[in-house]
């Protein structure tokens, strides 16, 4: 895909009509190609040596002769047709590997300057003279951000016809490999970082998503199951009969290694158990969101104090007289102790990043497990280090009660979500958008009122005053809950509405004739041959948009993006079909087939502007906040038709 925005290919057109003199050149192509030509002078049927030499600007690079398809479109060498030349053979030298943001894959590539060589063998009836040659390349340039037009390109040099020149002894450079075009190629494979999907780069995504993970971790610090035990633990730890401060430290150490191998095993089983490939359709599976909301639920109505979740005692008391041990082993079990004790108030939190981890796939429940381990073991190392803070923390007390109060019911609001995935993928249509708002709202209304005392649960008396801290935060909750009223009668929310069901009009339901509306374009719908067979008839291309029913990024386009004016202006040049791939039907297994072999990826939302033979012309991958980046992936698909 091209990030080459609208305004800079007007610009570009307007320049290299009016303002030809002044066209800034190196900006829209980063490439210079020269060619060379040994020896000057050669026999007719002798073979001569021509190198290609490309000269790419600082932070472009072009892709390799032998980059897999279903990616960016490799660079072609070839020598012109000429009547001199009998035969060609191209070389290249070994492009680097390097992970690609713009096509979220690992990609070969050649990076400030790339030479091929190309070995021609001249005709034997050529005749003496000045014959020149023509090497025409084709490729596409791209830096971290944008990819430009494929273009073509051409490079000349002359070679001298002699018939009294002696022949050459041709040698071919120990580091270029020969090139043979009538290869098939292989599909490109995603990248094992987890990039697909969603939307950012996956260098950035990754970040994002561990420090949401050790926030998570620092924010579970507070809840009534670990606060409580942190000035415990922690004078525990300088306490320990016959032990110096420094093993005090060094067992508190250990005691958080604990913590962090706990979680760390949850993730790489988590990792392990659904692969790379099989996590991101978890993400949608309705077995998997349904163990989900039972969590969810119980957890949070045992926040709310309907019951108590504890391990089984006799359990708890073998680990704590094998924590009595001493030492780093007993510290250690300790560590798994404390987790498995505070388990009851943490779960939510490790239930949510387990969740959001598995559509992302790869190695994030392992990342997002460890990162959220750190994150809440943190606290007990540091104050183990200065243990002078232990007396400036705040006092346990009714605080807690109310961090777990409204920490459940912020649970239950969670749960919805899940539920919601379920209800689209079936396809069910109980829990609509204003169904599923209606839910919200009065969940997250609920802790506001209670902070604000006029819901009388534990951790709130009839004779407290309400603080500050409490009237602004209870403020904020109502706040967000009256937000969500207009969103019941249709109004867009924003970044929400990747997590809420769309409204009716945008939802893609299949309509009487299979087919759904977008704003004013109408999308079909899990109708691939149909979409080929009807751009053949109206002479368009076809927009795929291989999307999900649970799919949080493809929500967000849909409800933000495609609804834009220069959007579905641009689209209708187009025929858009959605092909959904995380249902139970046929259709969806069909659609992860085509998305599977066709684009060698399985993330969503995924992009692909193809002709009526299916042959693909560009395509798209992830989330993108910018109107005119979409806009010029769809321009990009028009200009390679027309080359």
């Amino acid at each position: 895909p091209t990030n080459v925005t609208f305004l800079r290919i007007a610009a570009a057109l307007l320049t290299a009509a009016f303002l030809p003199s002044l066209m800034p050149a190196q900006r829209l192509d980063p490439v210079k190609w020269a060619m060379t030509v040994e020896p000057s002078k050669a026999a007719p049927g002798s073979k001569i040596v021509a190198r290609v030499t490309a000269t790419i600007d600082p932070g472009w690079h072009l892709y390799s002769l032998s980059t897999p398809a279903g990616g960016p479109i490799p660079t072609t060498i070839r020598i012109v047709d000429n009547p001199a030349v009998a035969s060609f053979q191209v070389y290249q030298t070994k492009p680097i590997t390097i992970f690609d943001q713009n096509f979220k894959l690992d990609t070969e590539v050649y990076e400030k300057i790339a030479s091929f060589v190309i070995q021609i063998e001249l005709k034997k009836d050529v005749p003496a003279g000045p014959v020149e040659l023509e090497a025409q390349s084709r490729y596409q340039a791209c830096d971290n951000k944008q990819c430009l037009i494929p273009v073509r390109r051409m490079a000349k040099a002359t070679v001298t016809v002699d018939p009294a020149a002696a022949a050459p002894a041709i040698a071919i450079p120990a580091d270029y490999t020969l090139f043979d075009a009538s290869k098939p190629k292989p599909a490109a494979s995603p990248a094992h970082s987890g990039a697909p999907a969603p939307a950012q780069g996956a260098g950035e995504s990754l970040w994002g998503f561990v420090l949401v993970a050790f926030g998570f971790g620092l924010a579970a610090v507070f809840t009534p199951c670990v606060f409580p035990m942190i000035p415990i633990t922690v004078s525990f730890f300088l306490s320990r009969q016959g032990g110096t401060r420094g093993q005090g430290i060094m067992q508190a150490a250990v005691f958080c290694l604990g913590i962090v191998f706990l979680f760390c095993a949850l993730g790489l089983i988590t990792t392990a158990a659904l692969g790379p490939f099989g996590a991101q359709q978890l993400g949608s599976n309705p077995w998997v969101n349904a163990f989900i909301v039972i969590v969810f639920f119980v957890f949070g109505l045992s926040l709310l104090g309907a019951f108590e979740i504890t391990l089984p005692s006799g359990f708890l008391t073998k680990l704590d007289r094998a924590s009595q041990g001493g030492g780093v082993v007993g510290a250690l079990i300790m560590g798994l102790t404390f987790s498995l004790t505070a388990f009851a108030c943490v779960g939510p939190f490790v239930g949510t990043l387990l969740a959001g981890s598995v559509s992302g796939g790869g190695i994030r429940p392992l990342v997002g497990m460890t990162s959220f381990a750190s994150g809440l073991a943190l606290p007990f190392f540091a104050l183990a280090l200065f243990p002078s803070y232990l007396k400036r923390l705040p006092k346990s007390g009714g605080w807690m009660a109310r961090v777990k109060v409204v920490l459940g019911f912020v649970i239950l609001a969670a749960m919805f979500k899940y539920l919601s995935n379920i209800d689209v993928v079936m396809q069910w249509n109980v829990l609509t958008r204003e169904r599923f708002l209606a839910a919200w709202v009065v969940l997250f209304a609920l802790p506001g009122l209670y902070l604000l005392g006029f819901l009388r649960m534990e951790g709130v008396r009839s004779d407290e005053k309400v603080g500050i801290y409490r009237l602004l935060i209870g403020t904020a909750f109502l706040i967000f809950s009256i937000s969500l009223v207009p969103g019941m009668f249709g109004a867009k929310l924003g970044e929400l509405d990747a997590y809420v069901p769309l409204a009716a009009e945008r939802s893609n339901l299949a309509g009487p004739a299979g087919e759904a509306n977008s704003g004013k374009v109408t999308w079909m719908k899990n109708q691939y041959q149909e979409a080929l067979e009807r751009g053949r008839s109206e002479g368009k291309l076809i927009l795929l948009s291989f999307t999900g029913y649970a799919c949080t990024n493809c929500h967000w386009m849909k409800a933000n993006l495609f609804p834009r004016p220069e959007v579905i202006a641009a689209l209708q040049d187009f025929v858009p079909v959605e092909l959904y791939t995380d249902g139970t039907d046929a259709a969806s297994e069909h659609n992860q087939k085509v998305l599977s072999e066709k684009f060698n990826t399985s993330a969503i939302p995924f992009y692909a502007v193809v002709d009526p033979d299916g042959n693909v012309l560009s395509s798209f991958a992830g989330l993108t906040r910018s109107p005119e980046e979409f806009i010029s992936f769809l321009r990009a698909a028009k200009d390679a038709k027309k080359s």
